[in-house]
């Protein structure tokens, strides 16, 4: 049995919690939180764990094989090479780091411990993103011309990190998750409304190869919760929508068919199609859950994660690149590519 702390009981802890819980291969065994209020509901919902506000009790225990880091994304890198220099496995919440150069660092630290580096992109463990994959990847959608999301919400407002390094880091993992490639380059441009400190909304283009195009709207400042991705293909679309409970994903037999119907040599006209909806059968488990248990599974077997600190290092690419292009109010930045 893998025995689990958790580091961070706040925004998303309760719900890593939860999960660790209910895992059968694992035992929830410590959770650390400067907070001891919090503490006090993590012993209030899990009797018998052991709580404490000292990461020392985490990293000198010997019977703690793995944790979760589920704190600000700036104390990630610092919590996640401490956990490694312990002999701890690692699972990082979304940012692993904020720069390439802590996440190679913890990336190099993890193969000379020999010790797992995962981390928290939840979305690629998400059974309609599971889906829309292996569309795509059975020649369903044929060639892909453009994808767009739109993630925002009325809050949870930040200081210390702007919406693109929040929020974004979901849609470009699921991005480079359904085209199996990075972006050659970002354009990104934001605002910053509220506090005057960090960009509260983001917009950014990503340009992948074979002409492929994407576009990014993350925002905290919306009036309605929205998260929704199109994919389009030049023989069908998809809509994404992660919070419609009847049909997260659907399937559109549209499209615009080139035909030669002109007397004009070279010239060609356009028959628009309109066709079925189908609504796969998904998964209900959920995401969380199965990224949890992955984790723990590549503990125990020695296996490389799905979301490993190579998978982190393409996403902080990006964002790097978009940080870029934001700070020269959107002029088109390279990504530096990651190899496999």
């Amino acid at each position: 049995m893998v025995r689990v702390a958790l580091i961070g009981y706040g925004y998303w802890g309760p719900n890593l919690a939860r999960n660790l819980h209910q895992l059968p291969q694992s035992v929830f065994a410590a959770c650390c939180d400067l907070d001891a209020g919090r503490l006090a509901k993590v012993a209030a919902l899990y009797p018998g764990i052991r709580t404490t506000t000292r990461l020392e009790d985490i990293w000198q225990d010997p019977d703690i094989h793995a944790v979760v880091i589920a704190t600000p994304a700036r104390t990630h890198y610092s919590l996640a090479r401490q956990a490694l220099l312990a002999g701890k496995h690692v699972l990082v919440e979304k940012p692993i780091a904020m720069s390439s150069a802590e996440t190679e660092e913890l990336i190099a630290l993890a193969e000379e411990r020999r010790r797992v580096l995962m981390v928290g992109h939840t979305f690629e463990y998400n059974p309609a993103v599971l889906k829309i994959k292996e569309l795509i990847d059975a020649g369903a959608l044929g060639d892909i011309y453009y994808l767009y999301s739109t993630r925002v919400n009325l809050g949870r407002v930040q200081q210390d990190l702007n919406a693109l390094w929040s929020i974004a880091p979901h849609d470009i993992s699921i991005m480079n998750f359904l085209l199996g490639t990075m972006p050659l380059e970002v354009s990104a441009r934001g605002a910053k409304y509220l506090s005057g400190l960090v960009e509260d909304v983001v917009f950014a283009d990503l340009a992948y190869p074979n002409g492929i195009i994407a576009h990014i709207h993350a925002s905290w400042l919306d009036p309605s919760k929205v998260r929704k991705m199109t994919i389009v293909g030049s023989r069908k679309m998809i809509v994404y929508d992660d919070i419609d409970p009847e049909g997260k994903v659907r399937l559109y037999d549209k499209g615009a068919d080139r035909i030669n119907g002109s007397q004009i040599y070279g010239e060609f006209q356009y028959k628009l199609r309109t066709g079925d909806i189908y609504i796969p059968k998904i998964d209900l488990t959920e995401p969380l859950y199965l990224e949890c248990a992955h984790f723990v599974e590549c503990v125990q077997e020695g296996r490389r994660p799905r979301t490993d600190g190579l998978n982190g290092l393409r996403v902080v690419r990006v964002l790097e690149a978009a940080e870029r292009s934001m700070a020269k109010n959107g002029v088109p930045e390279p990504v530096e590519p990651v190899s496999l």
